[in-house]
């Protein structure tokens, strides 16, 4: 795994609380991550595991009340996002660090056309003039395959398909050159097909621009098809952190080794029966003592009630928070 020292992004110590009509309730806890420079980081967890928080808190973009950043830093090249003064950050949000965002209908304004919120976009970072920011965003709406760019880019959101305003939205992100791009289920909501275009769209992108890539998702096969490191999320908690193969091959946590037997697979041209981790996530602010995993766990003892089993190497670059590993195959 990339050490800090060579990171474009770390994330250190995280800790995003809640404030709701229980009290305050961590909700990211002590999340720490770096994106490499020039490679994808896969952030993978079932929702409400803290994923989006984490990425959100990247940008400042929480808001505020109820979620607050308590502690922690956010460092993009060295400098802590979280400390900077307003005016500075957003000279960096949307220009160096860009973000695309799960629902792009929530995102995109539905009374301007797409060309006119892409060239908006050039023109806040960029000192060019309006001929110059509509050029931008027509190429840019040619770079990520949308037909026809010049007659596209004066359609409103609302006369597009899910998948061409997905398009829009990674255009429009992309469209300052950022050196970090941060996907938040970027296919959700769009059939099998469009999800396979949308994916390939950003792994082409991404590679061609040599641009580093945080991409946030439920999804396994996407973090397979599309990743180079990931990182497992859990009750708020990263419980494992791996170069991809390595994860798939020889899983560390039982959490992780559970999400990999969820898949469904063929066998003989016949479909397995499906197999499910028991148990269900606990709710916010009701996290056992000890593992948060343990309630769901078959290898959990008496001391994963009474240790919170801190992050750590378990094989050679491979990270994960548990009393008691999977075993790796002999062949690994």
């Amino acid at each position: 795994m990339a050490e800090a020292a060579g990171a474009l992004l770390e994330i250190r110590d995280l800790q995003v609380e809640l404030a709701t009509a229980r009290g305050t309730l961590r909700a990211v806890d002590r999340v720490s991550l770096q994106v490499p420079r020039g490679q994808t980081l896969g952030i993978v967890g079932e929702s409400g595991c803290g994923k989006s928080l984490t990425a959100l808190s990247v940008l400042r973009l929480l808001r505020s009340p109820p979620a607050r950043v308590a502690r922690g830093q956010v460092l993009f090249e060295g400098r802590d996002l979280l400390s900077l003064p307003e005016a500075e950050l957003r000279r960096i949000r949307g220009n160096r660090i860009a973000m695309v965002f799960q629902e792009p209908m929530s995102s995109l304004n539905p009374v301007y056309a797409v060309g006119a919120q892409i060239a908006e976009a050039v023109r806040a970072h960029r000192p060019v003039g309006r001929v110059a920011a509509r050029a931008r965003a027509v190429e840019m709406l040619r770079q990520v395959g949308i037909p026809a760019p010049e007659e596209r880019a004066d359609a409103y959101p609302h006369q597009l398909s899910g998948g061409m305003r997905q398009r829009v939205m990674i255009a429009m992100a992309l469209a300052c050159d950022p050196e970090l791009l941060i996907a938040d289920e970027p296919t959700t909501a769009l059939d099998v097909t469009v999800q396979a275009q949308i994916l390939e769209l950003l792994r082409g992108l991404q590679r061609s621009r040599r641009m580093s890539m945080a991409l946030i998702t439920h999804d396994l096969g996407v973090v397979a098809e599309t990743c180079d490191e990931v990182a497992v999320m859990y009750a708020g908690r990263v419980v494992e952190r791996a170069p991809v193969r390595d994860l798939f091959r020889r899983p560390a946590h039982p959490y992780t080794a559970g999400l990999l037997r969820s898949i469904p697979r063929l066998e003989a041209g016949r479909a397995q029966k499906l197999w499910a981790i028991p148990g269900s996530v606990p709710a916010l602010g009701a996290w056992p003592s000890g593992c948060r995993f343990r309630d769901r766990c078959d290898r959990a003892t008496e001391i994963c009630a009474q240790v919170d089993p801190p992050l750590e190497v378990k094989r050679s670059g491979q990270l994960a928070a548990c009393h008691h590993p999977v075993e790796a195959p002999a062949d690994a």
